[in-house]
C-alpha cells in the first residue's frame, strides 16, 4: 500500500512504516526507551531524509510514550516529581537544541550530523550496555553481578547542594542533577528525533541511583512531555514534520506499547538489557557502514 508523504516528498509502503513504528512501541514498553533511536536510524535507511526522519520520529515516540505511561502508572511504577524536574531541563534542552538544529541546517550539514552524532552515542551505550548485561549473566567475569552499590548515585551528585527528598525513588539528592539530565536529554531529541530513554534509563539508575521498579515509567513520563514539545517546536521552525509519516508510526506504536509492557512484566532484567545492547550496538554498525560507503551518485542535481 503506496502512501504520498508530502514533507518527505516521496511515496512510501505504508504496512511497513506501520510495522516500524509498532516495533518501536514494543521497545518504548518493555525497556523505558522513546525508541526514537531505532525509528529515526530504520527510517533514513529506508531513504526518508534525516531531517524529516529526526522531526517526524519525535512526533510518534509522544504516541508511544502515552500508552507506556498509563500501563506503568497502574502499577505505580512512575515517580512523578523527580519526573517534574527532568521535564523542566528537558524543555530547556528542547529550546537550545532548536537553535543548534536551525544553525546545522543553514550551513549543510545538519544530516551529516545526526548520523556522526548516532554513530558515537548508540556505538558507546551499546557497548557499554551488553558489557554489563553481560557481566550479570555471568558471561564476562570482569562484570560479575551488579551490586546494590552499584546503583547508588554517583559521588558527584552527592556532592552538590540543595537536596530534595524524591520519596518514591528512594533518593535525598539536589534537583540540579535531573534537571541537567533533562536538558542533555531535550537537546538530542530535538537533534535525532530520539524519546532520549537509551541516556536516560542507565544515567537514572547508575548515575541518579534511583529505584529500578520506577526508572521505566519515570523515563516514559520524561519521554512524553519532551516529545511533545520538540514536535511543536519541530512544526513551527523547522517545518520537518510529516504528519502522515507520524500518523503511520503512531498507529503501530500505540499497540506495540502495550505489547512491550507485557514482556518486561516476565522477562528477565539481564535479558532485555542483552537484548537492548544487541540492538543499539547493531544500528550503530549499520550507521558507520552508511557513511563510509560511497553512495551510488556522488553528485545530486536539484532543479530550481
Amino acid at each position: 500500500m503506496d502512501v504520498y508523504l508530502p514533507i518527505a516528498n516521496l511515496a512510501v509502503d505504508g504496512l511497513v512504516i506501520v510495522l516500524l513504528g509498532a516495533a518501536t512501541g514494543i521497545l518504548s514498553g518493555a525497556f523505558g526507551v522513546g525508541g526514537g533511536f531505532l525509528t529515526t536510524p530504520l527510517l533514513i535507511f529506508y531513504g526518508i531524509p534525516p531531517t524529516v526522519s529526526a522531526a517526524s520520529a519525535a512526533t510518534q515516540v509522544t504516541g508511544a510514550s502515552v500508552s507506556g505511561v498509563f500501563a506503568h502508572s497502574r502499577n505505580n511504577g512512575v515517580d512523578y516529581q523527580i519526573g517534574l524536574v527532568i521535564v523542566v531541563g528537558g524543555m530547556l534542552g528542547a529550546l537550545m537544541g532548536a537553535g543548534l538544529f536551525n544553525l546545522l541546517r543553514s550551513i549543510g550539514q545538519i544530516d551529516t550530523v545526526i548520523n556522526i552524532l548516532y554513530v558515537l552515542l548508540l556505538g558507546t551505550i551499546g557497548s557499554l550496555m551488553l558489557k554489563e548485561a553481560l557481566g550479570s549473566l555471568g558471561i564476562l567475569k570482569a562484570g560479575g553481578k551488579t551490586s546494590a552499590a552499584k546503583r547508588r548515585h554517583h559521588p558527584w551528585i552527592a556532592a552538590l547542594p540543595y537536596r530534595w527528598r524524591f520519596y518514591r525513588s528512594g533518593l535525598y539528592i539536589s534537583p540540579i542533577a535531573p534537571l541537567i539530565l533533562g536538558l542533555i536529554v531535550g537537546v538530542l531529541t530535538m537533534l535525532m528525533g530520539v524519546g532520549g530513554g537509551f541516556i536516560m534509563v542507565p544515567a537514572m539508575l547508575y548515575i541518579l541511583g534511583m529505584s529500578a521498579k520506577v526508572v521505566v515509567g519515570t523515563s516514559l513520563f520524561n519521554i512524553l512531555f519532551i516529545t511533545m514539545l520538540v514536535t511543536m517546536v519541530h512544526a513551527f521552525t523547522t517545518q520537518a514534520v510529516d504528519i502522515v509519516l507520524a500518523g503511520l508510526l503512531l498507529l503501530g506504536s500505540v499497540l506495540g506499547a502495550q505489547f512491550g509492557t507485557r514482556i518486561a512484566e516476565f522477562a528477565k532484567p539481564e535479558h532485555l538489557r542483552l537484548v537492548l545492547g544487541m540492538i543499539v550496538t547493531g544500528i550503530a554498525l549499520r550507521m558507520v557502514w552508511g557513511l563510509t560507503i560511497r553512495p551510488d551518485e556522488v553528485y545530486t542535481v536539484v532543479p530550481l
